[in-house]
């Protein structure tokens, strides 16, 4: 686009409303107001009405306080009506857009998208059309001489836009055509063509084709002239395409109704009621009327038409003294400013080849960027930034980001515009890093991003924006979640390979009550048999049994709880719960190895907050750890679960009495496929560093070589009052500073 066009549409984007704006609601009157919308009737008013009025019904349904209705105006009603302020919106052609906006001061707000949601278009044409069995008209310069019908000398896709046409071609409708009439409406047109009253016509684009889905006419009795083919617009058409038909507002109509007008039209589903009913797909921020412009101003027509060429002739006799005095005035300072125009042509060049290192620059970043000015509103955008959300540059250039691409948050939340980060840089002028946010895409889809916001200022040092560095953090997520489930599973295997090495003792934890089950019940038989059972002989027998029967449940509770796949949320635990899980789990082989096991809870330290399976798991690795560090110590074995309160902290340690860890530095023991034990895989502590790290915590220990160790680690503190289901109430009796219960050897 010329840089003076790209100029008038950004002034005139910035002067109208800014469509793309969630601009505030208009203010709820007392009662309802009465708005109507003046629709330019170019198929019968009866039409029009059934087309436009469930668009005044969404514009009600979506706007409190206002009742909208549709007032048909034919060709000649429309500027009266408007210079009358009879409307407070009209909806009309471009070429009647362009004379109320040039001579009343009507301003755009939104651009019609026609044709269904797979075929929608905001552009349109003319189609100049005869009869297929006319073999004398081919081409449009046939048409000399012919009688011809057009819909309205107003009208820019009935009559204007085939006007230009023929002219191009050396055909002057005003001069070289039999006969010139107008219809007033498209079908009128139509169907005179069809029954030979006029030798050829002219409508807009699409009146054809809905005129053959309704049965009206048959598009085999037509032939086009002057036919151009189009991939992207596939309606019939002759002439080149201009924009749609604008949505437009009185200037006296008020700005906050507008806005609102503006936005609930942008926001209208493509296959809403009132879309479906006028045929059309929905609404876009309003185009660019300068084609609208240029060819009424070639055709001279309203508000051109009282324009005359201003030839050089014309200059020189009314202003011959000036145009003496400037041409002396610039040869005197050619000879002067030489030098200057040359500095400044290489400037300039210099400056070219500069903006265009910076474009390429940022087209070549993998990241996407983009800046907004003091207002919201895009002003530049990079490649990466159009692939990454599917919205071109031109889409965003000139319209709100924040509307656009930042209005909700990842939760659905609508996301405040004084609460963007983006807007906010730009307001305290400090920069800003986002770790985690959510953008969204044209079609409606949202991703993650991580950006950084830094403020933009020129060269007086004066903030005039902010610049957006983002980048899609999609894959990073996924690769995060495959691998915390990677991790969950092989959390769980190791969970499952410990009790597999622990399936001597825990066997032997079982047999021994189901020994004594069998040896009971039997005994209670052969009583029974031998005439010799009494009540209550058979009742304390009984009881041993059930005591015994308990006694296994219990083991067989925590093991199939403590290998079954944990959920990833924390809650409050229970610290006797975990300390029973890991001294049933481990009193056999702590038996068979001489260990006695003991536990401590100090007061106030009943309760944390914690993933139980996983710290557990910890623990009883841990546990193992002291046990198999003392098979070979004469002295003393003890291993010793601590917990004890400290702030807002409970911290759990695990204290052996064992030789010590020896030399070097304890910290390698949390490293992969670090042990000590000639057998050992090096795994268990430093899964066990891992769940303590994603607990906000870090496993840390204290060693003195012939005393023995201590692992230790804190997890958040939880107020018991809070409620905590146990598996074993009766456990919470024990937490107190005095207990030292345990299993000895």
């Amino acid at each position: 686009m010329p840089a003076p066009l790209l100029l008038i549409l950004l002034l005139a984007i910035g002067a109208m409303p800014a469509a793309g704006t969630a601009a505030p609601s208009a203010p709820a009157p007392t009662a309802e107001r009465q708005v109507l919308i003046g629709v330019l009737s170019h198929r019968g008013d009866a039409r029009s009405r059934r087309a436009w009025q469930p668009t005044a019904d969404y514009l009600t349904a979506q706007i409190p306080g206002y009742h909208f209705d549709i007032a048909p105006l034919d060709f000649a009603a429309v500027e009266p009506a408007v210079a009358a302020g009879s409307v407070d919106f009209v909806l009309v052609n471009p070429a009647i857009y362009v004379l109320l906006e040039v001579e009343h001061g009507v301003s755009r707000i939104a651009t019609l998208r026609n044709g269904s949601n797979g075929h929608a278009r905001n552009v349109f044409g003319g189609v100049i059309f005869t009869r297929a069995e006319r073999d004398d008209m081919t081409r449009l310069e046939d048409l000399a001489g012919k009688r011809f019908m057009a819909v309205d000398p107003t009208s820019l896709g009935g009559y204007e836009m085939a006007n230009a046409e023929l002219r191009k071609h050396g055909v002057d409708p005003a001069k070289d055509l039999g006969q010139l009439v107008f219809g007033g409406i498209h079908d009128t047109v139509v169907l005179a063509v069809r029954d030979g009253t006029v030798d050829a016509g002219t409508v807009r684009t699409d009146v054809l084709e809905h005129m053959a889905d309704a049965g009206t006419i048959d598009l085999a009795d037509f032939k086009i002239l002057g036919a151009r083919e189009d991939p992207d617009f596939p309606p019939l058409h002759s002439t080149p395409l201009y924009p749609e038909w604008p949505f437009s507002k009185l200037p006296d109509t008020p700005t906050d109704l507008a806005q609102a007008v503006a936005v609930a039209l942008l926001q209208m589903p493509a296959d809403s009621a009132a879309a479906r009913a006028g045929d059309y797909s929905g609404w876009t921020v309003a185009l660019d009327y300068q084609p609208v412009h240029q060819l009424l101003r070639e055709l001279q027509r309203p508000p051109y038409d009282g324009e005359a060429p201003f030839t050089l002739a014309d200059a020189l006799a009314k202003y011959w003294l000036a145009v003496l005095i400037g041409t002396l005035a610039l040869v005197t300072m050619a000879l002067l400013t030489s030098r200057v125009l040359q500095l400044n042509q290489r400037l300039s060049r210099a400056n070219t080849r500069l903006e265009r290192r910076h474009q390429l620059i940022l087209d070549s970043v993998a990241e996407g960027i983009y800046g907004v000015d003091l207002k919201g509103c895009a002003t530049f955008v990079n490649k990466a930034m159009e692939r990454m959300t599917g919205w071109r540059a031109e889409e965003l250039i000139g319209n709100e980001t924040h509307e656009i691409m930042h209005h909700t948050r990842g939760d659905g939340e609508p996301h405040p515009r004084e609460d963007c980060p983006v807007y906010t840089t730009f307001r305290d002028e400090q920069s800003r890093y986002v770790e985690d946010d959510v953008f969204w895409r044209r079609n409606g889809t949202s991703f993650p991003v991580e950006y950084s916001a830094t403020p933009i200022r020129d060269e007086q040092g004066q903030t005039i924006g902010t610049v957006v560095v983002c980048r899609d953090i999609t894959e990073r997520r996924e690769a995060a979640e495959r691998f915390r489930r990677q991790e969950a599973e092989q959390t769980h295997f190791t969970r499952l390979s410990t009790l597999g090495e622990m399936a001597s003792g825990i066997a032997h934890e079982l047999n021994q009550p189901l020994t004594a089950i069998t040896t009971n019940a039997r005994a209670c038989v052969r009583m029974i048999n031998a005439g010799r059972a009494d009540t209550g002989t058979c009742r304390e027998v009984m009881t041993k049994i059930a005591e015994q029967a308990e006694r296994a449940g219990e083991v067989i509770r925590h093991i199939r709880r403590f290998v079954r796949k944990e959920e990833p949320e924390m809650a409050p635990v229970a610290v006797a719960d975990m300390f029973e899980t890991v001294l049933v789990l481990m009193r056999q082989d702590a038996r068979r190895a001489g260990v006695a096991l003991h536990r401590q809870i100090g007061f106030g330290a009943d309760y944390v907050m914690a993933q139980r399976t996983q710290i557990e798991q910890v623990l009883l690795n841990l546990v193992r750890n002291a046990v198999e560090a003392m098979l070979d110590q004469p002295r003393e074995r003890r291993v010793l679960l601590l917990a004890r309160r400290n702030g807002d902290m409970v911290e759990i340690r695990v204290v052996d009495t064992g030789p010590g860890l020896g030399k070097g530095s304890p910290e390698h023991l949390f490293e992969p496929f670090v042990t000590t034990k000639p057998q050992g895989l090096g795994v268990g502590l430093s899964i066990s560093h891992g769940i303590v790290e994603a607990h906000g915590g870090r496993l840390r220990v204290d060693s003195t070589p012939g005393i023995g160790a201590t692992f230790f680690f804190s997890l958040p503190y939880v107020d018991k009052r809070h409620g905590v289901n146990s598996d074993a109430a009766s456990l919470q009796s024990g937490g107190n500073e005095n207990d030292h219960s345990g299993e000895h050897a």
